[in-house]
């Protein structure tokens, strides 16, 4: 009998990871590290070590691969190199994401561009080119070929105020993610995402700050709290592991309970 602790081992995997140097990303791949899986960070440059640091610290092996999520050609050309450098990808998480706020009416076409480029477009370019990938490699002795696991957002399910790109990327990883498992759920592929919730992370600070807005968040939050990084930890592990293999097309909510929908 497969024990739980089998289940939820990544050991022997790689993952690879956009927008792993803070926030909900970095606690996630710190996540997938501890749990025995190796990790390709995807950061538009190399200084800031911090997560790579971290991850070897566990005994883990991290690498650094620079692109830029706002760039087609740049994420068109990510996964040819990271295969020339003879890894194999079990696990893609992406986490790479950017908000831009403007009433509607006054938001600037180079905001909306940029926002659907980096939070929808590359987001299809890795699913795309890393599912290929795993498509191309025999399932292992379960079946499995890999992972994929996208953020989604509440705004997934509800427009927000001021935010139409980001309500509409994130709106699009929904139905992506939707539309890769149909298409890959037979072959050993599991496509799921995590939608979070109000966390306190730097993404959040203009609605921190914005007192009344803040206050009425929270009254909506049966946790009575924002939530934090950690607080994925455990989700994406499930979703990363063969304690999933039955899970396909979810949108895993993180969010305390969140009242708003």
């Amino acid at each position: 009998m497969t024990t739980v602790q089998q289940l939820f081992s990544l050991e022997g995997q790689t993952a690879l990871v956009t927008g792993g140097t803070r926030g909900i990303g970095q606690s996630m791949a710190l996540a997938l590290a501890e749990a025995g899986a190796d990790v390709l960070l995807v950061q538009r440059d190399e200084s800031n070590t911090t997560t790579k640091q971290a991850i070897e610290k566990l005994g883990r092996k991290a690498q650094i691969y620079t692109a830029d999520l706002a760039s087609s050609d740049s994420m068109k050309a990510l996964n040819p190199r990271v295969l020339a450098d003879g890894h194999q990808i079990h696990i893609l998480l992406h986490c790479g994401g950017i908000q831009r706020r403007h009433p509607a009416h006054q938001f600037p076409d180079d905001d909306w561009n940029e926002v659907l480029q980096v939070n929808l477009n590359a987001v299809f370019t890795l699913c795309r080119d890393v599912g290929a990938h795993m498509l191309s490699r025999e399932p292992d002795k379960y079946g499995r070929r890999g992972s994929i696991i996208n953020i989604a957002s509440l705004l997934t399910f509800q427009g927000g105020l001021n935010v139409p790109a980001y309500a509409a990327s994130k709106g699009g990883v929904g139905q992506l993610t939707k539309a890769l498992s149909n298409q890959w759920g037979g072959q050993g592929i599991n496509v799921n995402a995590i939608a979070p919730g109000y966390i306190a992370t730097e993404m959040n600070t203009a609605l921190i700050q914005d007192e009344k807005r803040a206050a009425s968040i929270l009254e909506r939050i049966p946790a009575g709290r924002w939530g934090s990084p950690d607080d994925f930890k455990g989700g994406v592990v499930y979703l990363a592991s063969r304690a999933s293999q039955y899970v396909n097309g979810e949108i895993l909510t993180i969010d305390g309970g969140w009242m708003g929908r």
